[in-house]
C-alpha cells in the first residue's frame, strides 16, 4: 500500500513539473513574437510623406491650419486610405532667397513629393525675374542632388501688373520655362479660380479665405493625385 502512494505521489510530482516546464517556455516563445510584431507593424505603417515648401500661401495666412489647402489636402488623402503625411513647410514673408537659405533643415529626411510654392513675394516686391528664376533652380537642383528619387510638384504663380506687363509676363512665364528645363510636373497657376476674386479671398485680397483654399486645394490635387498611385 505504502509503495502504491509512494508511486501516485511521484507520479503526481511529475506532472506537476511537466506543467511548470511546459508554462514556463511559452512566455519566451510569445516574447519572440512580440518582438518581431512591432517591428513589422513600424514598417508596414511608415507613412510616405508630401513636404509642400512654400510661403504664407502655404501656411494658410490668417485660417486655421485644417482649413487651409495643405490641411484639406491631407484630409482627403486620410478620406482615401492613402499611406501620405502632409508636411506644412510655409512660412509667411518667404522669398525664393530666404527659402533656398532654410532649405537644407527640411531635406535631412527624405520626402517623396516635394511640392515647390515660392516666388510670389518676389514678384509683389519687384525682384528680379532672373534673380527669382535662379532660386528657384537653385531649389530643385538642391533637391534633386540630396533625394535622386523624390518627386518635384513646381507650383505656379501669376501677379497683377503693378509691376508692368512686361515684368509680370516674364513673370508668369518662369514656372512653365523651369518646369520644362527641369523635369518637373508643374501646376500651371496655383490660384486659379480664386486669384482677384473678393468673394474667395481674405480683405487684403492677396490671401484666399476658407473658400478660397478649398478651390485651391481641388487645383493641386487636380496635379498631385496622379503622383500618389
Amino acid at each position: 500500500m505504502q509503495s502504491r502512494i509512494l508511486q501516485y505521489t511521484s507520479l503526481t510530482l511529475f506532472l506537476f513539473l511537466s506543467f511548470l516546464f511546459s508554462c514556463s517556455q511559452k512566455p519566451s516563445e510569445n516574447t519572440g513574437a512580440q518582438e518581431k510584431n512591432p517591428e513589422n507593424a513600424v514598417s508596414e505603417d511608415k507613412k510616405k510623406t508630401i513636404l509642400f515648401f512654400g510661403n504664407s500661401l502655404t501656411a494658410g495666412y490668417g485660417l486655421e491650419p485644417e482649413d487651409a489647402f495643405t490641411g484639406i489636402i491631407q484630409y482627403k488623402i486620410d478620406s482615401l486610405g492613402l499611406n501620405y503625411e502632409v508636411i506644412n513647410a510655409g512660412l509667411s514673408g518667404e522669398t525664393t532667397a530666404s527659402g533656398l537659405n532654410r532649405l537644407d533643415w527640411f531635406l535631412e529626411e527624405e520626402p517623396d513629393i516635394f511640392v515647390l510654392e515660392l516666388g510670389g513675394n518676389d514678384g509683389l516686391r519687384g525682384i528680379a525675374v532672373s534673380e527669382t528664376r535662379s532660386n528657384l533652380e537653385k531649389i530643385i537642383h538642391l533637391v534633386k542632388a540630396k533625394h535622386p528619387d523624390t518627386h518635384i510638384l513646381l507650383a505656379g504663380m501669376q501677379i497683377p501688373p503693378n509691376m508692368g506687363k512686361e515684368y509680370a509676363s516674364e513673370f508668369k512665364n518662369i514656372f512653365q520655362e523651369l518646369a520644362e528645363e527641369e523635369q518637373v510636373d508643374l501646376i500651371p497657376f496655383l490660384l486659379e479660380g480664386v486669384a482677384g476674386d473678393t468673394a474667395l479671398n481674405l480683405p487684403d485680397g492677396i490671401h484666399p479665405n476658407e473658400a478660397g483654399h478649398r478651390i485651391v486645394a481641388e487645383t493641386v490635387w487636380e496635379y498631385l493625385s496622379p503622383l500618389l498611385r
